[in-house]
C-alpha cells in the first residue's frame, strides 16, 4: 500500500500497512451482501461499505452510544473519496438524509455525540434537534490550525451531545480530570479539595464543556495515521467512558482510521465501525490488533484524565527518584 511504502525516520510512529498486511486485514472485514445484518455477525467488527446503501439492514435499538464524525462542510479528499463543500441548505439536507436512520440504531436510553467545526455546527444543531434532545455542546481545542492573514486561526472544534430519551447513562466520575493546583487553599492546615503528593499538588475536577487538554495525533505518537481528520484517542475515550457502560455497544458510522473502535476495545466496550474506504478499514483492523498488546491511551492513566503535559512529567519525576 502507498502508506506502507513511505520512508520515515526511525522515531516516526505513524501507522504503515504493507501489501501483505492489507490482504490479511481485508479478511477481517464484513461486507454488505444485501441481506439484513445479524448482531452476532457484526459485533466487534468493521463493516466496509457505503453506509447509505445498507443502513436499513442494520438492527434497530441496540447501541448504547453513537459517535458520529461525518465529513465537515469542507472540500476534503479522503484517500480518493472527495467531499465537496456546499451552501448550508444542501449540507443540512445531506445530514438529514441519514441522521434519523442512524439514530434508529440507538437504544431508547442511548446517547449520541456528533463532531463538527464552526462552518458545519449550525446545520448539525438544526438537524439533531429534530430527532433527539440536545444536552450540550463541547468545544475542544485542536492545538493545531492553519494560520490566516485576514482571519483568526481556527484551533477548535465542536462536539454536540444528545440523548434519545429523558433517561440516559452518564458517569461523571469516570471522566474527571487531574489538574495541577496553582494556588492551594488549606483549611485548618489541611488541603481543601486537593491532594498533596511528592510529585506536586493535584485536584480531581468535574469535566466542563471546554476541553483544552487534548493533543492531536502527530508523527511521534503510535496512534497516528495518515487520515486527514483523525480524532485523538483521548478525546474519544472521554465520550465513551461518560456515556457507555462497560460491555455496552459503541457504533461509529464514519469510522475513518478506526479510533472509536480501538478506544472502545481498550476500555472494554463492544463496538461496530462502518467505513466505506477499504484501506482505512484495514488501518482500523491493524490498530485493533495492536490494541491487544497495548491498551494505553495517551493522557489517560490511573482511571483519570491528566491535564496536558502533566502525566509524562510525573512519570519522569518518578524515574528520576529511583
Amino acid at each position: 500500500m502507498q502508506n506502507g511504502l513511505k520512508k520515515r525516520a526511525s522515531r516516526n510512529k505513524t501507522l504503515s500497512l504493507s501489501q501483505q498486511e492489507y490482504e490479511l486485514y481485508k479478511k477481517c472485514l464484513v461486507y454488505p451482501d444485501g441481506v439484513s445484518f445479524e448482531l452476532t455477525r457484526i459485533m466487534n467488527r468493521t463493516i466496509c461499505g457505503n453506509l447509505f446503501s445498507f443502513i436499513d439492514t442494520l438492527p434497530k435499538e441496540f447501541a448504547d452510544l453513537l459517535i458520529i464524525d461525518p465529513p465537515y462542510n469542507l472540500d476534503k479528499n479522503f484517500n480518493g473519496y472527495k467531499f465537496s463543500k456546499s451552501e448550508d441548505a444542501p449540507y443540512g439536507e445531506y445530514l438529514d438524509s441519514w441522521f434519523p436512520q442512524v439514530i434508529a440504531l440507538l437504544k431508547p436510553d442511548g446517547s449520541v455525540y456528533v463532531c463538527g467545526d464552526w462552518k458545519s455546527t449550525v446545520c448539525l444543531y438544526q438537524v439533531m434537534r429534530k430527532y433527539i434532545t440536545i444536552k450540550n455542546r463541547i468545544i475542544w481545542q485542536r492545538e493545531k490550525g492553519r494560520g490566516a492573514r485576514a482571519n483568526w486561526k481556527n484551533t477548535c472544534e465542536d462536539i454536540w451531545f444528545g440523548t434519545k430519551g429523558k433517561s440516559y447513562y452518564f458517569d461523571v466520575d469516570a471522566v474527571k480530570q487531574k489538574r495541577r493546583v496553582i494556588a492551594p487553599y488549606r483549611e485548618n492546615g489541611k488541603p481543601k479539595d486537593w491532594s498533596e503528593t511528592e510529585d506536586g499538588n493535584f485536584r480531581l475536577t468535574h469535566p466542563g464543556n471546554f476541553w483544552d487538554d487534548i493533543s492531536v495525533p502527530y508523527w511521534s505518537m503510535s496512534e497516528n495515521t495518515n487520515h486527514p481528520t483523525q480524532k485523538p484517542e483521548k478525546l474519544i475515550a472521554k465520550l465513551i467512558l461518560a456515556s457507555c457502560p462497560e460491555n455496552g455497544v459503541v457504533v461509529d458510522p464514519f469510522l475513518g482510521s478506526g479510533t472509536t473502535s480501538v478506544v472502545a476495545k481498550k476500555l472494554n466496550r463492544r463496538y461496530i465501525g462502518i467505513e466505506m474506504n477499504e484501506e482505512y478499514c484495514c488501518w482500523a483492523e491493524k490498530r485493533l490488533a495492536l490494541a491487544d498488546e497495548n491498551k494505553t491511551i495517551q493522557g489517560y492513566s490511573e482511571e483519570v484524565f491528566w491535564e496536558r503535559n502533566t502525566h509524562n512529567l510525573q512519570i519522569r519525576k518518578k524515574k528520576d527518584r529511583k
